[in-house]
This record gives structure tokens, sequence and C-alpha cells, in this order.
């Protein structure tokens, strides 16, 4: 029997002081700590048993990534429920859709979130609401203060869900990708070995399923300052601040952020010299955008990863093997 959610306890008994995330919120950076984390997730997990939330259930989580998407994931894993994951840009169908094929028990969000309840049936169905953030009506309001007393982990067997997501059903209906706690656990295993994590770096994170592998191996998670709805259209003098004043060591991003940023740092001249390791991948990375990362960070190791919604890395390629056949083959 196991949990996804011990990968936090542990982190937090051997390192509770060590930094889980860094964000900036109106202007300040803001940390959050491995044990504050683990306390905000002991904490909201309580107040979801508290309220009927039992084993098994499945909990719509909407909110943007930061500590309180993680504390919020992290307290349904938990809890032992599946936590199911959407994305509303894809419209109120697609909201319908995922809704009607797999039913959750409960909706958590921030206040911007509940609006969409405003004008979705689906969401409005949805038997039970929490948020976070403030007060919305119609919503129980979810604890963010920590505790120092961790609440217990539900056992959960390797082939129990744990994380829910869907396909954007361009092609017909939305499928869903079904990962479970074994398969998360075995995920951060590969992942950590990919991607070379090692505990007390730092790492620029804009692709949400690395945060959890950071986690389990004790990296810090830098969280880009802008909007990762639009990575293509980021404030890059935000966020090339924020990497001179953090200096992450790695990134693992989308290829829409990384040449943004890129291409912002070359043409102002500015060397993103802290990266020793960069990743990008979850669309089509070409040669040209591997070389133009490799300008701007000319002291990282620049690797294309691939994966698919089912299971991710599956593939990967540095810029330093690519051929002259790849180059030809990719044009």
């Amino acid at each position: 029997m196991s949990n996804i959610a011990q990968i936090l306890d542990q982190q937090a008994a051997e390192n509770p002081d060590g930094a889980a995330i860094c964000e900036v919120i109106h202007g300040r950076t803001r940390t959050t700590t491995f044990a504050e984390l683990a306390g905000s997730a002991s904490e909201i997990c309580e107040a979801l048993r508290g309220s009927g939330i039992r084993p098994g259930d499945r909990i719509l989580v909407l909110h943007p990534i930061s500590a309180e998407l993680y504390a919020i994931v992290l307290a349904v894993f938990r809890a032992g429920c599946t936590v199911m994951l959407l994305d509303p840009a894809a419209g109120f169908n697609h909201i319908a859709r995922c809704c009607s094929l797999c039913p959750p028990a409960a909706l958590i969000g921030s206040r911007k979130a509940h609006l969409l309840r405003l004008a979705s049936g689906a969401l409005r169905a949805i038997p039970q609401k929490f948020v976070i953030g403030g007060w919305v009506p119609g919503a129980a309001v979810l604890p963010m203060i920590g505790t120092n007393e961790l609440s217990s982990i539900e056992p959960c067997a390797d082939e129990q869900p744990a994380l829910l997501t869907f396909t954007s059903g361009g092609t017909g209906l939305p499928k869903a990708a079904v990962r479970t706690h074994g398969f998360l656990l075995a995920q951060n295993k590969v992942l950590a070995r990919t991607l070379e994590l090692r505990q007390g770096e730092r790492d620029l994170i804009t692709l949400p399923v690395f945060v959890l592998a950071n986690i389990a191996a004790g990296v810090t998670t830098i969280i880009p300052d802008c909007d990762l709805r639009y990575p293509g259209r980021i404030d890059t003098a935000k966020v090339l601040q924020q990497i001179a004043d953090e200096q992450p060591r790695s990134t693992a991003c989308s290829p829409a952020f990384i040449q943004r940023l890129a291409t912002a740092a070359v043409a102002s001249a500015v060397s993103l010299s802290s990266f020793q390791r960069i990743y990008t991948g979850g669309a089509p990375v070409t040669p040209e955008l591997m070389d133009l990362i490799f300008r701007a960070a000319p002291h990282a190791n620049v690797v294309a990863v691939y994966g698919s919604t089912e299971a991710e890395p599956i593939a990967e390629l540095p810029l330093k093997e690519l051929t002259s056949d790849d180059r030809a083959n990719t044009s």
C-alpha cells in the first residue's frame, strides 16, 4: 500500500525549512517551505474529511499553478481521493463533457474559478464546492494555514487512481487519462533520473506535472512571474529579472515559453548563464529552437523531451546528439 502524498511528508521530515516553492505574489517573492506545504496539505485534507469527502471520491481542482495548487493536490491525494484536472480555457462544452464522463464529488477552486459556475451548469451540479483564497457564495472556505500535527495519509493500492486528466477532444470527445499512485511514484523516479534532479537545487517550472517530481527530490520549484496560460505572450522582462534574482540551475518548460524567453534574452544580450540543464517538450521542438536556446543559455545542456498524455517522459534528445540527418529531416 502506498500514497503519492508520502513524498511531501518525507521531504518535510528531512528538510522542513527547505524552500519547496518560490513564486511572485503581488510583486513580492513568497517562499513556501516543505514543512509549510505539508502542513497546509494536512489542514486541507482534514477539512475535506470533515465535510464528508471519502476515499475514492473524484475532486475537480481549478486553480492556477501556485503553492496553493500543490497544497490542494497533495491534500486530495492524502485523503485517498482522485485529483481531476481539466483545462477551463477549452470552453464550457469541454467542461460539461469531462464532468459527464467522470462526475466529480466536489470542486476546489480559486475565487476566479468559481465565477465559471455562473455560466456552467456542469460546475453548478457538482455536489460540494470549496474555495481557496477568500469567500464566494455557495462554497466552503478551505484553510491554508498549516498545522504542525500532520493528518494521517490514507493507504492506497498501487493501482488506485490518483490523477485524472483529459485530452483536448479536438478530434472528438475528450478522453480520460488515469494515473495511479503506483504510476506517479514510478514516474517521479524516472523524472528524477531523466531531469537529473538534485536535492537543494532550484528549478524553473512551467509544466505542472514536474513539480511533484521536484517535491519528491527536494528540489526548489520556481514558478515564473507570468501568466502561464499564454506562454507565447509572457512578459519576458519580469521572468528574466526573476531568473537573475533566483539563479535556477534547470528548467522544464513548453517550447512556446522558452522560445519567447530565449528570443528576448538574445535580443537584449542577456545570458541565461545560471542554467545547466534546459528541457522542453509538450509540443514540436525544432533544431532551430534548440539552437536559439543554446545561444541564450550557452552553459546549458539543451534537451528535447517527448511524452504523451498517458505517460511522460518517453524519449529525450539532447542538442549535442542532433545529427545532420536529424536537421534535414525536421526542416
